[in-house]
């Protein structure tokens, strides 16, 4: 389980830099503690600092930012990378608790599928809003986690027959982050479009990502470019209305123009890191703004009521 290996490798981290600190610095304990947080933050922040040098480098011609609007992405996106694998997904559980689905409300619920290397803890944030918004919104876990991105169908199939049961709706729509996007995709290749309205991606690398090479798994040697199970994906024609939301500057999907999917809709968010996504208000109102201009709803969802009913943990 990923809260379990990432749990234990802070744990481990914790224990190396204080022995480091107090056994070769001879150091106090308080000091020792400054330490370990700065370790954990530096190690992160190399890290982050990687993925944007690799990102520059290999970048499709991007919008100009500026400086300081540059650094403020690189900020925002290094904070949502240490919220997510320090604070968040080694306690899932605490931080996000069952999924509450409402079967009074009308509208299709929406799955959120996580992406590569994550759990369903990364949509904290976002389920909030949405929720706060009005929909039914449910998430799934994606294991194991180096697994064929193929082999995901089952669990999220899983979870579509789970949420349609507790909220009486016969179609979810699909919004996945990352390699959750194509996730989302190998599920309709495998099961069809029957049970699912409507796929939103989110910096989903629909045509790989150099990144990937650096990977492990099954999945990681899936999303390189002009991979075979790529090609296989691509050609596979699909009934269901798929938009795609993404950042010019994505410092995971690169050359950025690898996120874009031939013959779907696009929306694109300027001046957001790939992590940074599933915290920005931006993209929050980029997903909302684009169901208040479907016709497929019979009225805006600002103008939808709904009565106060015990909502169902599933």
């Amino acid at each position: 389980m990923l809260a379990v290996s990432l749990l234990a490798f802070i744990l481990c981290e914790v224990v190396l830099y204080f022995s480091l600190a107090r056994h070769f610095f001879d150091v106090t304990p308080s000091v020792a503690l400054f330490v370990v947080a700065a370790g954990l933050l530096g190690v992160r922040a190399a890290v982050n600092a990687l993925s944007w040098a690799v990102a520059t480098t290999w970048r499709a011609p991007w919008p100009a930012l500026g400086a300081a609007r540059f650094a403020l992405m690189v900020l925002a996106d290094y904070a949502a990378f240490v919220f997510c694998f320090v604070l968040v997904l080694p306690l899932e559980r605490l931080w996000l608790g069952a999924d509450r689905l409402d079967p009074a409300n009308p509208r299709p619920p929406l799955l959120l599928i996580h992406g590569y290397g994550c759990s369903r803890g990364v949509w904290w944030w976002m389920r909030g809003r949405l929720e706060r918004a009005g929909w039914n919104v449910a998430t799934v876990n994606l294991e194991p986690v180096c697994s064929d991105i193929d082999a995901y169908a089952a669990s999220i199939h899983r979870r579509i027959d789970a949420v349609c049961k507790a909220t009486g709706r016969s179609q979810v729509v699909l919004i996945g982050h990352s390699m959750g996007g194509l996730a989302a995709r190998a599920y309709v290749r495998k099961h069809g479009a029957a049970r699912v309205a409507r796929v939103l991606t989110l910096g989903t690398p629909h045509r790989g990502s150099r990144l990937a090479h650096l990977g492990i798994g099954d999945n990681a040697r899936q999303m390189r470019p002009e991979s075979d199970w790529l090609q296989r994906l691509a050609r596979v024609s699909s009934d269901v209305d798929t938009v795609v939301i993404y950042s010019p500057h994505d410092n995971y999907v690169m050359p950025q123009t690898l996120l874009e999917l031939p013959g779907a809709p696009q929306r694109r968010v300027d001046g957001v890191g790939h992590l940074a996504m599933l915290f920005s208000p931006r993209v929050v109102a980029t997903l909302l703004g684009f169901w208040r201009r479907r016709r497929s709803l019979a009225r805006p969802w600002r103008q939808m009521a709904y009565p106060r009913v015990k909502r169902t943990k599933v």
